[in-house]
């Protein structure tokens, strides 16, 4: 697993539009939902995906089943389940998402053969980190004992 530079990073964050997070929940004290949440007040589409609440509305969503039930514009995939579910998403993903460009891992998620799959098929890949944490470090959004290290930033 080799983490991209911050280069790319940002590259990927500036250019995504529309994520998939995969095992969202809708409880507000799980990482999926604010995670979901801060993404979506960011400015980007925020498709919720988990077939548990298949068809309630979540964040002005409805949540989908599946990878497959998404809308072709979504562009990266955000990953909360554990690595052994990685494979058979990434196969649905290049299977349904034509505009997909990123498979995203979160924290404590990796998986070397999905990741060599993803990059084969010409995907971005990150594995192990939060687009969120990733977000707030990069433009500047981090905060220590309540002070704002850098100058809030909008990326649109």
């Amino acid at each position: 697993m080799t983490r991209p530079d911050d280069a790319t990073l940002r590259q990927i964050l500036d250019t995504t539009r529309t994520i998939a997070v995969v095992g969202v929940s809708p409880n507000p004290v799980r990482p999926s939902y604010y995670v979901a949440r801060y993404l979506r007040l960011k400015g980007y589409q925020v498709i919720p995906v988990n077939p548990g609440h298949a068809g309630a509305t979540l964040m002005g969503e409805t949540v989908r089943a599946s990878l497959a039930d998404c809308p072709p514009e979504v562009d990266m995939v955000d990953i909360f389940r554990r690595p052994e579910h990685v494979p058979p998403l990434l196969d649905e993903a290049l299977d349904h998402l034509p505009n997909l460009r990123t498979i995203w891992m979160q924290i404590g998620i990796s998986h070397a053969d999905a990741a060599a799959k993803a990059r084969a098929h010409g995907l971005s890949v990150v594995e192990n980190l939060c687009p969120k944490m990733e977000y707030q470090r990069l433009y500047g959004e981090l905060r220590m004992g309540g002070i704002n290290t850098g100058i809030l930033s909008s990326r649109l």
